[in-house]
């Protein structure tokens, strides 16, 4: 994840989208990379990943994850400071898991939008 962050003028556009969708994402909620591509109506999980790699650094960027909930790779720990710190919820990993780090519970964790649905446009 990139700490750099660009003034918005020199983002490209649809990097601009992508982030202001992870600004959306209330704390303690979390949406896949899919989900922000299919809220978009734009793009795919792929290029949501490299928006988030190559600008999230200035956004919640924890907010928007791998669809198994499986922790940012170099960056669990601190990921894992904000779930814990926003209430997120977790599973906790079992003993055979590498590492022994949890993962988001996506069943509670995702935000499908509804609340702010209507400033969609």
């Amino acid at each position: 994840m990139s700490e750099e962050s660009l003034p918005a003028d020199d983002l490209p556009e649809y990097a601009e989208r992508v982030l202001e969708v992870a600004e959306l994402i209330p704390p303690g909620r979390v949406m896949t990379y899919g989900d922000v591509a299919e809220w978009l109506e734009e793009g795919g999980p792929r290029q949501v990943g490299r928006v988030m790699a190559l600008y999230g650094g200035a956004v919640p960027w924890w907010r928007v994850i791998r669809a198994d909930g499986v922790l940012l790779p170099g960056h669990e720990f601190e990921a894992l400071a904000h779930y814990r710190a926003e209430g997120t919820p977790l599973k906790e990993a079992s003993r055979s898991s590498e590492g022994h780090l949890p993962r988001v519970d996506m069943r509670r964790a995702r935000w499908d939008g509804g609340e702010r649905a209507e400033s969609h446009t």
